[in-house]
């Protein structure tokens, strides 16, 4: 085994320059996917964690350069789900033993904490997990929604290079991101974040840095994912070819950080086929297979062909790479 992956492995520890000779030396790669699948199993088990996913809203307020929500698209349709066909939904899913609703939207400040609270608290009643991915919130909205007793929160980074975010999110403030992610850490969260690969004007040195961001922020979920460009954006031109540069970070993501928890994300199996598989091969442990109705689903187009998880072939599929579903709630059992 190379000596820098021996030490990731041994350690957990490297520095960025080392980071960036693992992700700049495509010859180490296989033994790179090897050791984080080795890590996984012995930090967090063979066992998945399902999360299931619900996409409450689209409207939003940002127009982050990426996205096909963004405000200034004018090709989708539009939608906001009430309260009581969330609770449908989360139903669904409750029915099927999921352990953990995520509650995802665009930046739509018509849910007010009030609202989301109330939401929260009807969900809980049901002994399980609740994990948010709703965007930049104050203090006290987070506050709010905490003593509601939502347990986690996702909130990307997308990159850790200042100038490039500044370009990429048009009137976003970098720093308020980074405030808010210790705001989350602050008040309890599982906090989760993570990165887009494959950005215009990325470079392999700032995608080490967002390695070591994670680490440093000591996060609980590391979301990573390939740039897909959406026709509607104006990134529409950026060619998609990160999939293979993206699992190096999630891989070399699980070295330096063993037990948190990783998904195989939509992204991976979109641009690749089997990418969800070749995930959870290489550092994954998670999977969140999507509840929202198919044609909400189908307007929450935040890249173009979103492929899903078939339940009903799933636990066969992961029974042929040695995993089993898990009914438990997963949270992050930490270790180091």
């Amino acid at each position: 085994m190379n000596k820098i992956v021996e030490k990731a492995v041994i350690s957990h520890q490297l520095s960025k320059e080392e980071i960036i000779e693992l992700l700049k030396n495509d010859e180490l790669t296989d033994d790179i996917f090897t050791a984080a699948d080795s890590v996984r199993k012995k930090y967090v088990g063979n066992s998945i964690h399902l999360r299931a996913l619900i996409e409450f809203s689209n409207i939003c307020q940002r127009n982050c350069f990426y996205c096909g929500v963004r405000a200034a698209n004018q090709n989708i349709k539009r939608y906001r789900l009430d309260p009581s066909e969330i609770l449908i939904l989360a139903r669904n899913a409750i029915e099927k033993n999921y352990k953990t609703i995520v509650l995802q939207s665009a930046e739509d400040n018509y849910y007010t904490a009030e609202i989301l609270a109330n939401i929260i608290k009807k969900i809980k009643g049901n002994d399980v997990a609740v994990t948010l991915s709703i965007g930049e919130r104050t203090f006290d909205e987070y506050k709010t929604l905490k003593e509601a007793g939502a347990d986690r929160f996702l909130l990307r980074i997308e990159t850790t290079d200042r100038e490039l975010y500044k370009k990429l999110h048009p009137n976003m403030d970098f720093d308020n991101r980074i405030e808010c992610l210790k705001n989350l850490k602050k008040l309890g969260y599982e906090t989760g974040t993570g990165c887009l690969i494959g950005l215009p004007g990325q470079t392999i040195e700032s995608l080490a840095d967002d390695i070591l961001f994670f680490k440093k922020l000591d996060a609980d979920m590391v979301g990573l994912g390939p740039l897909i460009p959406h026709k509607d954006t104006p990134l529409k031109d950026v060619p998609a070819n990160g999939f293979r540069l993206a699992l190096k970070v999630m891989a070399i993501t699980r070295l330096l950080m063993p037990d948190i928890n990783i998904p195989a994300t939509t992204a991976m199996e979109t641009i690749q086929p089997n990418g969800r598989i070749l995930a959870l091969k290489s550092g994954a442990n998670i999977l969140m297979p999507n509840f929202t109705d198919e044609f909400h689903r189908n307007q929450y187009e935040i890249y173009p062909g979103k492929k899903s998880v078939n339940y009903n072939e799933l636990e066969d599929t992961l029974k042929k790479i040695g995993r089993s579903i898990s009914h438990a709630k997963g949270s992050r059992q930490k270790v180091i």
